[in-house]
């Protein structure tokens, strides 16, 4: 197992290698070039010019997040083989320059949704929430909301450009349902994944945020059947999971624990986003909201070693990022990616698989 930060590169992130070298048990970086439109070809220049300037620092690069899937792609337009072959000369590209792991996603416009990108905390501190009832009728009104939150930093899956016609984005998904969704993920992962094998590269697939459908866009990556058909649809072990422990926790019908041992057990889980979150009103029957917490169990909804232990019974060997992390000690920056608490984060992640480490050797 090794620990990683997601890094936005020298030009879009305000954190520096040299301060991401000195957290405590972190190994590499998950790193992107964030300015490449999806449906074209990752330059192997571009490529080994971040691998050289993270590697200079000290760490590695072996996780890529994200190269992203075109709209063309999910929605099966007349140009999805061209975009197809694209993404298939980015993963010979990446493969060349050491890479391992490719984190993707395959929802529908928006890669993920929260409502409040700087929702204050009792301690003083911020973080990411999402309150259903904050939610618009217009999906015009969650991106101007997310934009004017971003604090001018361009957040993924939130292209400024992509997103400028939304309503015709809007429309060319208006035939696409669940089942057609799912054809079109199945006949993208038929195309790469051959690839991927010849290669050496990971696909791994984010889980829906939230796990279920918004403005009516299909969600097809949500729950454990979802994973299940994700596996068997390209029975290769090329073809996994980033299983994201907020994203599927959003949904308190989704058992977490029994997912990550799961397909960790089965071999289909090559990155983990671990993360928290504190569900608001959890009596309240069909309530979903919540917001991101501190890492540690007593802060959250979720226990924290329970999640950690159930990768490490099953021997994961993979990668693992603190993810969306709270804005604290006066820090600002692009929301959910300041340093400090997911630097807090890899330090308790850490501490916990150290304990299980030992106690595992000793028959503690």
């Amino acid at each position: 197992m090794d620990l990683t930060f997601r890094w936005y590169g020298e030009k879009d992130d305000p954190i520096s290698l040299e301060h991401i070298r000195q957290i405590p048990g972190c190994k590499g970086v998950v790193g992107t070039l964030f300015d490449i439109p999806a449906g074209t070809e990752w330059p192997r220049s571009r490529i080994h010019q971040l691998r050289k300037s993270v590697e200079t620092a000290g760490l590695a690069l072996k996780v890529i997040e994200s190269v992203n899937v075109s709209d063309d792609i999910k929605i099966g337009s007349e140009h999805r083989d061209e975009h197809i072959d694209a993404y298939i000369q980015t993963i010979r590209n990446l493969a060349a320059e050491g890479i391992e792991v490719i984190c993707y996603n395959f929802m529908p416009v928006f890669d993920w949704i929260k409502t409040d990108l700087d929702y204050p905390l009792p301690d003083g501190s911020s973080t990411l929430a999402f309150i259903r009832k904050d939610i618009p009728e217009d999906p015009q009104q969650i991106i101007d909301a997310i934009s004017n939150g971003s604090s001018d930093f361009t957040l993924p899956g939130w292209e400024p450009k992509r997103l400028s016609h939304i309503k015709r984005l809007l429309t060319a998904y208006a035939e696409v349902d669940e089942t057609r969704l799912r054809a079109n993920l199945s006949y993208f992962l038929k195309a790469v994944i051959p690839t991927c094998e010849e290669c050496g590269i990971k696909m791994a697939i984010h889980p829906d945020d939230p796990p279920y459908s918004l403005f009516g866009l299909p969600r097809i990556i949500k729950n454990r059947e979802d994973l299940d058909w994700l596996c068997k649809t390209v029975d290769s072990p090329c073809n996994g999971i980033t299983l994201c422990c907020g994203s599927i926790a959003e949904d308190p019908r989704n058992d977490v624990y029994e997912f990550l041992r799961e397909f960790t057990r089965r071999g289909r889980i090559h990155f983990v986003h671990m993360r928290n979150i504190r569900h608001l009103n959890p009596s309240m029957p069909g309530n979903r909201d919540f917001y991101e917490s501190a890492h540690p169990s007593e802060y959250g909804s979720l226990d924290m070693v329970e999640m950690v232990r159930a990768l490490h019974e099953y021997g994961f060997d993979g990668y693992i990022r603190p993810d969306h992390g709270r804005m604290i000690w006066g820090e600002t920056g692009r929301p959910g990616y300041g340093l400090f608490d997911r630097a807090l984060g890899i330090a308790y992640i850490n501490g916990i698989w150290e304990t299980l480490e030992k106690t595992s050797a000793t028959g503690a």
